[in-house]
């Protein structure tokens, strides 16, 4: 596909990376020749200077002959307008990121009157995964599949756990769960999981279950998972005001701390049941005063990802509660990782994993279409939920009798509403969706995974 990304910030530094290395031609636009000439430099892309939101500029990038056009640069404003225009002198899809609530509010209006093929709020889908992460305290991520019939759970394993030492098919074996142990996270290695992996303390594990059955092995390992009854956010931001909207559902006691007056004023405005504090984001007896120590989830939104940081730090010092950190820079994961954070949000890959599963789903495949994606260890592992169609090849042999390629996992199977753990003698029938777990990235159809 020929692709033209306008700005190129982290979001559009992120996509020309990942949609660039998946086959696609890339052209990517911005305002500073400094930031073009460094991503060309490194990314086999082409790079125009220029506005992106001017006929002029959209034309040099191509976009006469653009399949797709995504808008990321930080203006919601410029990101409509180069959609606008690409719209009114081409063919091509187009995508903009949208981070002002009010415009928000009027996403499913702008996408039906601009003819947008997607509209994406970062801080919005970040919060809806704080949600998430909310309900279930005993995870460190969910993502979810088929619509949320199936969840695809992170969580890191205590040192002092019963399941270290054992291995995957003493674990499923011993406990009889119906879950699938997909893959494991230790140190800088990812592995795709197999019946022989030995656990070890502070690996990080992902499992594919139902919501119930998650639930059922949690309780079973000695993991408590009481529900979130109180929590306190830090920063009366975009994302906090989208988090409190969802979280007040819930029947969730929130406190939001800013240290704007008029921002504090505002937020008590918009959500009354919410109580706002006004003080220094970083004064620790006021923290500890409003009962950070007490509550159940410590929540760090700041627009400062060293604050944020900081933030965690403290709170992991004084409470036991969930905590969960917000960070913008998605280059902070390799020392993020290595400070022990229960949960961290990057809301800029978030954006960009939404945009590159949609290309994806764009793509012309042979027996199946990419549904969902996500990242399970960045860079390293996927899960990819095709719907097999009725021409595949693989439907009706059983599982034990496909070659699939090394590190390739079935780790789900989704027929008519219910959910398949599959094991050996399980088949894939036409119209299934078949979640699978792979090393392999950028996988475009489930034939790419079989040898």
């Amino acid at each position: 596909m020929k692709i033209i990304i306008v700005g190129c910030g982290q979001v559009g530094e992120a996509l020309a990376a990942e949609l660039g290395g998946t086959g696609n031609s890339i052209t990517v636009v911005d305002l500073s020749a400094s930031k073009i000439a460094s991503i060309t430099s490194r990314l086999d892309v082409m790079g125009v200077v220029g506005n992106g939101a001017t006929h002029t500029t959209l034309k040099e990038a191509g976009i006469s002959n653009a399949d797709l056009l995504i808008a990321v640069t930080e203006s919601d404003e410029l990101n409509l307008l180069c959609c606008t225009i690409a719209k009114r002198h081409a063919k091509c899809k187009v995508i903009a990121r949208i981070q002002n609530p009010e415009y928000s509010s009027e996403a499913e209006y702008l996408k039906d009157e601009l003819g947008l093929a997607m509209v994406i709020n970062p801080e919005y889908a970040a919060a809806e995964e704080i949600a998430r992460v909310l309900r279930f305290p005993a995870a460190n991520k969910i993502e979810t599949f088929s619509k949320g019939r199936v969840e695809l759970i992170e969580f890191k394993l205590p040192e002092d756990s019963s399941l270290v030492g054992m291995s995957v098919w003493e674990v499923i074996s011993k406990l009889k769960c119906d879950i699938l142990v997909c893959a494991i996270e230790r140190g800088d290695e990812a592995y795709i999981a197999n019946g022989d992996f030995i656990f070890e303390g502070k690996d990080v594990i992902s499992i594919i279950a139902s919501q119930k059955k998650a639930a059922d092995f949690f309780k079973k390992i000695g993991y408590t998972n009481q529900s979130i009854k109180s929590a306190m956010i830090i920063g009366a931001t975009e994302m906090s005001h989208y988090l409190c909207t969802v979280l007040q559902k819930s029947g969730i006691s929130l406190k939001v701390l800013d240290k704007d007056l008029s921002v504090c004023e505002d937020f008590s405005t918009k959500h009354q049941r919410v109580t706002v504090i006004h003080g220094e984001e970083t004064d620790q007896e006021l923290m500890i005063e409003e009962g950070a120590e007490s509550v159940d989830a410590f929540i760090s939104l700041t627009d400062n990802d060293e604050q944020n940081i900081f933030l965690s730090l403290f709170a992991k010092s004084k409470s036991d509660g969930k905590i969960i950190t917000k960070i913008d820079k998605i280059d902070y994961d390799r020392i993020i990782k290595h400070l022990d954070f229960d949960t961290t949000v990057y809301p800029k890959a978030v954006t960009s994993d939404m945009i590159t599963r949609y290309v994806r789903s764009l793509k012309h495949t042979v027996g199946s279409d990419v549904e969902t994606m996500y990242s399970i260890v960045k860079g390293k592992v996927e899960a990819t939920e095709f719907v097999i169609k009725p021409d595949a090849s693989i439907i009706g042999v059983p599982l034990s009798s496909i070659k699939f390629k090394d590190d390739v996992l079935v780790a789900a199977i989704l027929r008519k509403g219910t959910l398949i753990i599959p094991r050996g003698n399980d088949t894939i029938q036409a119209d299934d969706s078949v979640v699978i777990v792979s090393k392999i990235l950028g996988l475009k159809d489930i034939s790419a995974a079989i040898k």
